[in-house]
């Protein structure tokens, strides 16, 4: 007789059904899993054994096939030791027979214990679609797979234990459902830390109300990137649905805190320079989310630009057009979600002080062209506003006046947002940053001084049509935050001023 038992793998961030079966027959004593598995499933065998051994029961000195159905989607990790051993014992009439609604994963030890994977969150999501109603995770786990409603996630910390519960003598309690609520004193920065530059304040506001990129370009100490860290401060609140996206990805690489099954406010990460073009954009011989995919839905910052090796930077350019990032090998190809705002921080020359007001600059001009030649037009593009932030004057950094905080400006922030979301109601649009070719006219329209204005300035500049597009788009934003639903020339020249520092950088560096 063959035994099935329901468990669950993972490809990308999304999962699928596993079906374990097992069928133990007379013959030469042999343990055998087929259905394509990798060697970390393979390895299951020596744990599934040992497991049945220290728990007291005897592994049957007969031939153990394990199939993992669906046969032709490569299975990886530890997933399925306590599924294994939870058909082996129901073929050897140690347990009763398994509802169909229930399902199990988890690492074993070699004493019986079970251990956390990653992966739990999009695994019970997808249980709960296919009607599951049990769902046997590792303890660790469980607060994770308790956001999902509709199924009872129940935690196993030892195989005795799960046992037990199957026959009946002493039931575990399924976690309770419950979704983690954001704190709001989260944050241990705050904006009103920064003293002065309120012009990159007010372009930090543009971009957070619109999800727009941003480059700061300034000499050292002035301050980017303490401002750039304390933009996840004042960002808009996450939705349910980008909550469960943003965990997902992080679950499936085993960046979760089982203390916070839920990412309940948006990622910031901040790779470091000496970044490989796997660690930003993902890989691996079954690719895992890089820095661009777990920063979805939030903020990718890039201190010191021009540092990073420049395939590495040239990789961000179709994920931030796309909002998407598809990596292929030989044995998978998966896409990633990474819906980011990328901010950026450089020094104008190696030395940091070309175009300083008072400190000169010791770079030879070819070094200096050399450095900003780093970043490539395409790229440069990509980033709606240029932002100089200027050294910090004395008197401001010695007033004892009290800086906006970060609430103040997130509020404002919120109600921009959701004068957007009421735009883009049933469109697929979210931001201003977002706003497809096809429907700039109709969700940016201008009055007549404005398009004068535009025109002007595009053919004086000689934007791209990409960067027409964006500062048409940054616009669109200034005019949301004056509570504006026509762009006016005021919003346009204030959009063109953002425009227009590669002009002075990387127009002069020659």
């Amino acid at each position: 007789m063959v035994v099935q038992i329901k468990s669950l793998g993972l490809i990308g961030i999304e999962a699928y059904d596993v079906s374990v079966e097992t069928d133990i027959t007379r013959g030469m004593s042999s343990f055998d899993i087929v259905g394509l598995p990798d060697a970390s499933v393979k390895e299951a065998r020596e744990r599934v054994r040992s497991a049945i051994g220290n728990c007291g029961f005897e592994f049957p000195k007969k031939r153990v096939v394990i199939n993992l159905a669906p046969a032709d989607i490569k299975k990886t990790g530890s997933y399925y030791d306590l599924p294994i051993l939870i058909s082996i014992l129901v073929a050897t009439g140690a347990l009763n027979d398994i509802p169909s609604d229930t399902a199990f994963i988890g690492e074993l030890s070699l004493s019986g214990e079970v251990r956390s994977v990653n992966g739990i969150l999009p695994m019970a999501i997808q249980a709960q679609k296919e009607g599951i109603r049990q769902f046997f995770v590792p303890a660790d786990n469980a607060c994770e797979g308790a956001v999902v409603e509709g199924i009872d996630i129940v935690p196993v910390r030892h195989v005795l234990e799960l046992i037990r519960h199957l026959r009946g003598q002493q039931s575990i309690a399924p976690v309770p459902h419950k979704l983690p609520t954001p704190e709001d004193l989260l944050y241990p920065i705050d904006f009103s830390d920064v003293k002065g530059q309120a012009a990159a304040k007010r372009a930090l506001e543009i971009a957070a109300c619109g999800g727009h990129n941003l480059l700061f370009i300034g000499s050292p100490g002035t301050g980017k990137s303490m401002l750039a860290k304390r933009l996840p401060t004042i960002l808009p609140d996450m939705t349910f649905a980008e909550m469960i996206e943003s965990t997902k990805i992080h679950s499936v690489a085993g960046l979760l805190d089982k203390s916070t099954p839920l990412l309940t406010h948006r990622p910031f990460r901040a790779p470091h320079h000496t970044v490989s073009s796997a660690g930003l954009s993902g890989g691996g011989s079954i690719p895992h989310p890089g820095e661009i995919s777990l920063a979805h839905n939030g903020v990718l910052f890039l201190d010191e630009l021009p540092e990073f090796k420049r395939n590495v930077m040239e990789i961000l350019r179709q994920p931030m057009e796309d909002g998407m990032v598809t990596i292929s090998r030989v044995n998978a190809t998966l896409t990633y979600p990474c819906t980011i705002m990328v901010v950026a921080a450089m020094n104008p020359c190696p030395c940091g002080y070309f175009g300083h007001p008072t400190r000169p600059c010791t770079c030879h001009p070819s070094a200096v062209a050399k450095y900003l030649a780093k970043i490539s037009g395409p790229l440069l593009d990509r980033l709606d506003l240029h932002v100089e932030v200027p050294p910090v004057e004395f008197t401001a950094l010695s007033s004892t006046g009290q800086e906006e905080s970060s609430a103040a400006v997130k509020q404002r922030v919120n109600a921009v947002r959701q004068r957007q979301q009421e735009r883009f109601q049933n469109t697929g649009v979210f931001d201003n940053a977002h706003i497809p070719a096809a429907k700039m006219a109709e969700f940016c329209p201008l009055d007549d001084s404005a398009s004068a204005v535009l025109k002007a300035s595009f053919e004086k500049l000689g934007l791209s049509a990409r960067a027409y597009s964006r500062l048409l788009k940054v616009a669109r934003t200034i005019a949301d935050m004056d509570n504006s639903e026509v762009i006016r020339r005021t919003h346009i020249f204030e959009s063109i001023q953002y425009r227009t520092l590669d002009r002075k950088y990387w127009s002069a560096k020659h």
